[in-house]
């Protein structure tokens, strides 16, 4: 009898003590966390009021030996359901004196370089970017990255979001990486080459395309077999130069994208976007459209050591000045295999008009990828390019990437 008497106290004991630590820690889901916490206690209260049944029938029958038990278990079952009922109220944010500290994450990328017949120096800080994530309370989450270059520092993206609003939307406000095609929105260490495609860097910059403003998205209320499908909605100011020639008035942009698993180990994505903006001080009218697809491969008793994955985007863009313009259109396809859970084989191939004239450039990038932990990564890879003047060259590249902090290699 004293048996099950400390097994069952130990047990509403332990609950209570977890439910309390769990409070002092910084919460992404409170939600989920909460809904675990009362699936707990629920199943703890099932068994402690299975066990008094038992003891008040014995007890009707004469038998007074489990009493103490008796007392002793419904003890714990109103301090389990008290503290059940304090589980559903949201949460407070954790006490301390690092309550109010943002979680800080640091990534470095350094690199070596062989080029003939080049001005690049051989080794190069390529960047260090620097993110503080911190859930600002139960409803609102904020992010920022500050990027360092050359000597120089930016913020590359700034934003903080609202993950549960009403009608199940999110919106985020800030600077962030604005949601065209795939690859714009990942962050540079997460990419598969060393490099944004070309068709990101020349319709957009080296760094891809970001504006300052509000985020809508929405998940589509149906899946099945007609895939899961979703919307995002931007408004950003028009910036950019290339697209906006740097003006400062309102672009739009939008994307809708859709997900299907055809088999246990295969997966589809397949996304259309669209963006406009003007620039009246130079008559200038932008609109850009974008097709991307990715086909993925992991079995499920192999996802940490085999993968394959072909990915491609198809963008236009068109830039009228006074109503007149030609379109502009680019392209590329990738392609990478996971060998096991360490070399990840690549490559990459790239076609692009220049937006300002009608000659075509392209390139060819294979790449080895070893990952040595989680934490750090190192990457070889062969460009083989010819540019729009009909120029070719190679370059050779070694790129080690390092992260330390609680969010390593995000995409974004």
């Amino acid at each position: 009898m004293k048996r099950h008497w400390r097994t069952a106290a130990s047990a509403a004991a332990a609950l209570l003590w977890g439910t309390a630590l769990s409070a002092q820690v910084p919460a992404d889901s409170v939600l989920r966390r909460q809904q675990r916490t009362l699936d707990s206690l629920a199943a703890v209260i099932r068994a402690l009021q299975t066990r008094i049944d038992e003891l008040s029938r014995g007890r009707a029958a004469g038998d007074t030996s489990g009493s103490a038990e008796l007392a002793a278990l419904r003890a714990a079952a109103a301090a389990a359901s008290a503290d059940s009922t304090a589980a559903a109220r949201p949460q407070q944010a954790r006490q301390g004196q690092n309550a109010l500290n943002p979680e800080i994450t640091v990534t470095g990328d350094v690199r070596a370089h062989l080029q003939r017949q080049s001005s690049q120096a051989p080794f190069e800080l390529s960047e260090f970017e620097v993110g503080f994530q911190s859930v600002l309370d139960p409803f609102a989450t904020a992010k920022v990255f500050a990027s360092f270059h050359d000597g120089e520092a930016a913020i590359e993206e700034g934003y903080f979001y609202f993950p549960a609003l009403p009608l199940g939307l999110r919106m985020d406000i800030g600077r962030f990486r604005e949601d065209i095609g795939e690859l714009n929105r990942w962050h540079a260490h997460a990419l598969p080459t060393d490099e944004y495609p070309l068709v990101i860097r020349r319709y957009g910059s080296d760094e891809g395309i970001a504006g300052t403003g509000v985020s809508l998205y929405y998940a589509l209320p149906f899946s099945g077999s007609a895939g899961t499908w979703e919307i995002t909605a931007q408004g950003t100011t028009a910036d950019n130069e290339v697209l906006y020639a740097g003006g400062n008035r309102a672009s739009i942009n939008a994307k809708l994208q859709a997900f299907w698993q055809l088999s246990r180990a295969t997966y589809l994505m397949a996304s259309v976007s669209g963006a406009y903006g003007t620039n009246p001080d130079t008559s200038l009218k932008t609109s850009l459209g974008a097709l991307a697809a990715r086909f993925t491969w992991r079995p499920p008793a192999e996802g940490t050591s085999r993968e394959f994955t072909v990915r491609g985007e198809l963008w236009q863009v068109r830039r009228e000045f006074a109503g007149t313009g030609p379109a502009r259109t680019g392209w590329y396809a990738d392609a990478t295999w996971k060998l096991n859970r360490r070399f990840v084989l690549g490559t990459r191939y790239d076609n692009v008009q220049s937006p300002d004239t009608a000659a075509t450039e392209w390139a060819v990038t294979p790449t080895l990828t070893y990952w040595q932990s989680e934490f750090v990564y190192i990457r070889g890879g062969w460009e083989h390019s010819r540019d729009v003047f009909g120029a070719t060259r190679d370059r050779v590249t070694i790129q080690a990437v390092f992260a330390m902090g609680p969010h390593k290699h995000e995409l974004f």
